[in-house]
């Protein structure tokens, strides 16, 4: 059953709260899916399942400690949640979440971190993965930040793929103004197996964007793929950099960016760095950086639409 930390049970319908507002999702109370709901610096609610152990812990430096094991061979058909939330005007939220993700497991993790209504905060989020031989594991991670512009979030990931497995990772940002975001993903990628990352973010105002990924060819035939896509408007400032390195024979990676803007007073810039350490890898890259074609957006005016909603639009559009 969900486990409900009484002290912090309206902590707990607040989130929720937000979440389904937010969302349109109202799965965290179903006790057929297992859920972390951390709220500041606590868990306030918790779902497990068969083959699943959370356990929790804050720290006296106030730092909440999650570890997640997942049994080998466990298959786990809907997805865990995890929500993160702020429920304070102010303050600082540090999380650290260890995941143990045993062989032959199948899972994927909806992870959404609710920071609304918030005047000033800084968030930071270190996860550090295994992932055993032969499991599959998707995450998918998004984000809401109060249109004010106080947010710092840090999320930081690192991770170890053991030989074949494979995780697919998806960070999305883009339904609410982004603050400051710092975005690091370093993958240790055995034989055999491989990882696929992709960001989407959307800057407006004077947001700041900075990513991070790194893809660490070190197995046979091991591959990996990160690719980050940046729609910046007004004053953004984007900085991307993606790197691969080639250890393992046989190893293929590539790395994309692709950047859009609007706006006199952007700044964006990406950086691709490739390190073939082992001659028979293959590493390959691709950016671009492009603007919202004016005809695009006189089109959707004339239908009745505000510069700002046909911005929109065409960004929905090139994130779905």
């Amino acid at each position: 059953m969900i486990d409900i930390v009484k002290a912090y049970e309206n902590e707990f319908n607040q989130l929720v709260e937000l979440y389904e507002k937010n969302t349109n999702d109202k799965s965290l109370k179903n006790k057929g899916v297992a859920s972390i709901i951390v709220s500041g610096n606590k868990v306030v609610g918790l779902n497990t399942l068969k083959g699943i152990d959370v356990r929790s812990k804050t720290r006296g430096d106030g730092v909440v400690i999650i570890d997640v094991d997942i049994e080998d061979n466990t298959v786990i058909p809907i997805p865990v949640h995890l929500c993160t939330g702020f429920l304070e005007k102010k303050g600082e939220q540090l999380l650290q979440f260890n995941y143990n993700i045993g062989s032959n497991v199948k899972v994927k993790f909806k992870s959404h971190c609710i920071l609304t209504k918030i005047e000033k905060l800084h968030h930071k989020m270190i996860s550090q993965m295994y992932i055993g031989k032969n499991s599959f594991v998707a995450y998918e991670d998004e984000h809401f930040h109060d249109e004010n512009g106080g947010i710092f979030v840090e999320t930081i990931t690192y991770a170890k793929l053991d030989k074949n497995a494979f995780f697919q990772s998806k960070f999305y940002a883009t339904k609410t103004r982004i603050g400051r975001i710092n975005v690091v993903m370093d993958f240790d990628i055995d034989d055999y197996a491989k990882a696929d990352l992709e960001s989407k973010i959307y800057g407006k105002k004077d947001d700041k964007i900075d990513i991070q990924e790194v893809l660490r060819l070190n197995g046979q035939y091991a591959s990996g793929i990160a690719k980050s896509s940046i729609f910046a408007t007004d004053s953004t400032q984007a900085n991307v950099i993606n790197e691969a390195y080639g250890n393992g024979a046989y190893s293929k990676g590539h790395i994309e960016c692709n950047e859009v803007v609007k706006g006199s007073e952007v700044l964006v810039s990406t950086v691709p760095i490739l390190k073939v350490v082992n001659e028979k890898s293959e590493l390959t890259h691709e950016a671009s950086v492009g603007r919202i074609r004016q005809d695009q957006l006189d089109i959707l005016m004339s239908k009745g639409l505000d510069e700002e909603e046909a911005i929109n639009i065409i960004v929905n559009g090139l994130i779905s």
